[in-house]
């Protein structure tokens, strides 16, 4: 059942994703070749912990790590170890935080040193394809509307979407209804409503749309072995409208990118 959530909560919920973000903005800067994943784990947990929050991915189910951090042709809830990062690299980070009984999760693929041509196109064209799900978001539209601007944008350029794994509802615990597939047709499933407050994350892959699952009970990658970009974040509807909860600003301001993409998801209420 889809718990729709007051502004007071929307605005709690605001503030733990809020943290991801700042979370996700300190570790732009550290990414770099030659550092371990397990060391950004690390810098994530004690960053969370000082701003009173919770990791919120730290035990969920069973996994070992504050962070997912799903490098090249994982897909994503790749494990921290103790692999260096190397030039060229493109690393997926998913991070979630419990913040005043609510949980935020967003996650942003980052670049690591020079990285060829297609595959920063495939990380551009995967945040596209997020913002064109963002844009879905309105009072009386579908799931499947938000579903189908993904794997449509996503498509024309020739990526596979992925369909094993998919967006969700986000609230007082990490999983909530509905999910929120990154395929599907105008016109199906759930109706949209104020209150409503999802996670919505493309993972897109360079080649196949098809993935295996590996025996850590994990991490998944792309069957080719090809790069996967993997884009999420908290969006709330309010009066009628979408609005971001989360945001890839810290971000830009630690890497030195300007991007107006946010502006028109963002508003008070």
């Amino acid at each position: 059942m889809i718990q729709l959530k007051t502004i007071e909560e929307i605005r709690l919920m605001r503030d733990a994703a809020q943290l991801v973000s700042k979370t996700l903005g300190m570790l732009a800067k550290e990414i770099k070749p030659g550092v371990t994943t397990k060391y950004l784990d690390n810098l994530a947990y004690q960053f969370i912990k000082d701003h009173g929050a919770e990791p919120a991915f730290l035990g969920y189910g069973g996994f070992p790590n504050s962070l997912c951090m799903s490098p090249n042709e994982q897909v994503v809830h790749g494990i921290p170890n103790d692999t260096p990062l190397r030039d060229g690299d493109v690393i997926s980070v998913d991070c979630g935080t419990y913040l005043n009984g609510f949980v935020g999760d967003h996650a942003y693929t980052f670049e690591v040193g020079e990285v060829a041509p297609e595959t920063k196109k495939l990380l551009q064209v995967t945040k596209e394809s997020l913002y064109k799900g963002i844009a879905q978001c309105i009072r009386g539209k579908r799931i499947g509307d938000i579903s189908y601007a993904v794997q449509e944008h996503a498509e024309k350029h020739g990526y596979g979407v992925v369909r094993e794994l998919v967006g969700h509802g986000v609230g007082r615990v990490m999983h909530e209804d509905p999910q929120v597939p990154n395929y599907g047709r105008k016109g199906s499933g759930k109706v949209i409503k104020d209150g409503l407050v999802i996670a919505i994350e493309p993972m897109v892959n360079l080649g196949t749309e098809k993935v295996k699952f590996h025996n850590d009970g994990w991490t998944v990658t792309t069957l080719d072995n090809k790069p996967s970009a993997h884009f999420e974040h908290d969006v709330a509807v309010v009066h009628g409208k979408p609005v971001l909860l989360s945001t890839f600003q810290y971000i830009y301001d630690a890497l030195g990118i300007q991007s107006n993409e946010e502006e028109a998801f963002h508003f008070d209420f």
